[in-house]
């Protein structure tokens, strides 16, 4: 049994959920035994005031001492992104059998060059899609692609389709709002044109919307336990990116989610998303806000195409993006890293 020390964000951070700790069970099962080890103090807390936040960036080194402790316990560490965000600090004490986790374009956000020398210390990058695994190339020994996964076992097709509403859903953290509203007047002018037409917003945080009346919205707080039964709720998902060097490093989470739970989706065709959508039509792509008008009204009118859509994504998710599939490759990766210590 391998034994490996996986280094991560904290308990709701998307990235730990979905790059990390979903694999433990099916890895375990393919024999590896992955231990998750989370700080006292999470990675993208804030401090309550300023006054604490001295104290508050000291107790998030003090409490990563216990995951380097961990690491040297261990095979083989596995470390999402980085223990303090946007800086090169106690990676440099990890032990050299290291792989490095990205699913964002995190070089763009910390220290110059500070992720680069965390990819260097370590044995190798997996990364979440082809725009990060370039990036990395060349600092690291290893490069391996890896794309984000859902349980499809999880994640299904909702039964039946006798509801009176169309819910046009989006789900996300409070931290990509923005995106949401930027197409909040193509929102609001569809809306105001179908009375049967309703959004459906899930997240950690409510939205204000100054275009949307409030009847004609819904908001439901993120749980982990209900997001699948929200996603079912929906008929069509919306994920817009604006174009830009950042969001070419998204790895399409919530494109993904949409997908294995046979929604028809509407995405800006930047990052993972711009690869799913070469694979085949599990949606529209959309770019311009005539585009997202014109997106909404075609999946709202031709519901056999929506359908379709949703059948095709679901195809691809269970074809590309599941644990079924991915679990295998990333042990793989971790038998080899296993093989490597010295």
């Amino acid at each position: 049994m391998i034994n490996v020390a996986a280094l991560t964000a904290g308990r709701f951070v998307p990235s730990t959920r979905f790059r990390i700790r979903q694999y433990i069970e099916p890895l375990r099962n393919l024999g590896i035994h992955v231990e998750e080890h989370r700080p006292g103090v999470e990675k993208y807390s804030f401090a309550p005031n300023r006054t604490l936040r001295p104290f508050w960036r000291l107790g998030k080194v003090v409490t990563r001492i216990p995951l380097l402790l961990a690491a040297w316990r261990s095979d083989v560490v596995w470390l999402e992104r980085d223990l303090i965000a946007g800086y090169y600090t106690l990676e440099r004490f990890l032990p050299r059998n290291c792989v490095l986790d990205v699913d964002d374009a995190i070089w763009m956000m910390g220290t110059p060059g500070y992720s680069e020398r965390i990819a260097e210390r370590c044995r190798g990058v997996i990364a979440g899609n082809s725009y990060i695994a370039e990036h990395y190339r060349g600092f690291t020994e290893n490069v391996w692609l890896v794309p984000t996964s859902v349980d499809t076992e999880l994640w299904k097709p909702r039964q039946g389709d006798d509801r009176s509403r169309w819910v046009i859903g989006w789900i996300g953290t409070a931290s990509n709002l923005g995106y949401l509203k930027w197409v909040e007047k193509c929102l609001a002018d569809f809306l105001d044109a179908h009375s049967d037409a309703h959004l459906l917003v899930v997240c950690d945080a409510e939205p204000v919307f100054g275009r949307i009346p409030r009847t004609r919205w819904t908001f439901q707080r993120w749980s982990e336990s209900k997001e699948s039964e929200l996603v079912h709720g929906m008929d069509v998902g919306l994920m817009p990116l604006p174009e830009i060097e950042w969001t070419k490093g998204k790895c399409g989470a919530k494109m993904i989610q949409y997908m294995a739970a046979g929604l028809p989706v509407l995405v800006s065709p930047v990052g993972t998303a711009g690869e799913i959508l070469a694979r085949d039509r599990v949606g529209l792509p959309v770019r311009g806000q005539k585009d997202w008008a014109a997106g909404l009204e075609t999946l709202h009118s031709d519901r056999s195409l929506a359908r379709e859509c949703g059948r095709t994504g679901r195809a691809v998710a269970e074809r590309s993006y599941s644990l079924t599939v991915n679990a295998p490759r990333i042990a793989s990766i971790l038998r080899e890293l296993a093989g490597t210590q010295s």
